[in-house]
């Protein structure tokens, strides 16, 4: 398919100057030509009148008397504008047509370009259902030979999945695979997760918690990596897009510099594990969060997250959120919280 030069103007046709124009209102204004008049009352001179004469005659916008010849008569602009555009309309319908022809078809490409997309590899799979997500993750967990990054948020894990990951955990473990695992501070609460990471950690796993995390993910090799599906359902997408992986594998490598490593609540001292958190609680209230965004960035049932925040108010003395965030800053706390933070 040969496209024409867009970049190839096509020729205007001849069209009277300011001077033929003043001419020709004279000339039908008079009827008579008379040049030495007619340069006088137009202020040009008579060499440009007769100039202008023999260019409106060319044009075929005056004409001579056919019984008087010294007499010109003005002819109907539009008359001639239709004769000395023919052309140049012939050419831009010509235009036009190759124009519609020419987008018709790169349309008729469009089908076939969407044709070979869903034939490409997906960089992005919406799975629905929490068996498959399992069944998904089984897969990639075989498949993997180097690394697996982990975030889960939450402070208690259900003992039934803590089982199914052991085995899943144990083969990678054994084949070399490096894992990291981020949990809450809250996991060091839980019972069922200390068991897990000691098991695991002797296996050369790696855990580290933090009193916020940025969300569920899992990632294989840094190829592959598995987020939560939208609206609280146990679905998942998967994404193979390699800028968003890298991407993703940035965030956790940010979060596990920040981490401590795990240890259980009752070696850390069950005091000093409740005031981390009730500081880290302090500084949510004050940035004004919601109970439900509190519960979810500590990992804590809401339940549990509400009970840690009653008690926080009443030990300012506080009647509100917002007077509890007010008396928490009076009193230095969030200043604590700040440098308790830097520490991780």
């Amino acid at each position: 398919m040969v496209i024409p030069d867009q970049n190839r103007a096509i020729d205007p046709p001849a069209r009277p100057t300011d001077s033929e124009v003043a001419l020709y209102r004279w000339v039908a204004a008079n009827e008579r030509m008379d040049a030495d008049r007619a340069a006088l009352e137009l202020g040009l001179t008579r060499e440009e009148v007769e100039a202008a004469v023999v260019s409106l005659n060319q044009l075929g916008l005056l004409k001579p008397d056919l019984d008087d010849p010294a007499r010109l008569r003005p002819v109907d602009p539009d008359l001639v504008a239709a004769v000395v555009t023919i052309s140049m309309e012939a050419a831009i319908r010509t235009q036009q047509a190759e124009l519609h022809r020419i987008r018709d078809q790169f349309a008729d490409l469009r089908g076939h370009y969407r044709d070979s997309l869903s034939r490409e590899s997906v960089d992005l799979e919406a799975i629905p259902g929490v068996e498959e997500v399992r069944a998904a993750l089984n897969r990639a967990a075989e498949e993997c030979t180097e690394e697996m990054l982990t975030s889960q948020p939450g402070g208690n894990r259900v003992p039934e999945v803590l089982q199914e990951a052991l085995a899943r955990d144990t083969a990678m473990l054994s084949r070399g695979v490096r894992m990291r695992t981020l949990y809450h501070h809250t996991a060091r609460f839980n019972g069922p997760s200390q068991a897990y990471v000691a098991t695991v950690s002797a296996l050369g796993a790696e855990y580290r918690t933090a009193h916020e995390l940025f969300g569920r993910l899992i990632v294989f090799d840094r190829k592959v990596a598995f987020i939560p599906e939208r609206g609280g359902t146990w679905g998942a997408v998967v994404i193979r897009e390699p800028s968003v992986v890298h991407y993703l594998c940035e965030v956790f490598e940010q979060a596990w510099t920040q981490a401590a490593p795990f240890s259980d609540a009752a070696a850390d001292g069950l005091e000093l594990v409740a005031k981390d958190i009730h500081r880290t609680i302090v500084r949510l209230l004050a940035a004004g969060l919601k109970d439900e965004s509190i519960a979810r960035r500590i990992g804590m049932s809401l339940r549990t997250a509400r009970k840690h925040i009653a008690d926080i108010m009443e030990t300012l003395g506080a009647e509100s959120r917002f007077q509890a965030g007010v008396l928490a800053a009076q009193q230095g706390l969030l200043d604590e919280v700040q440098e308790a933070g830097s520490g991780d």
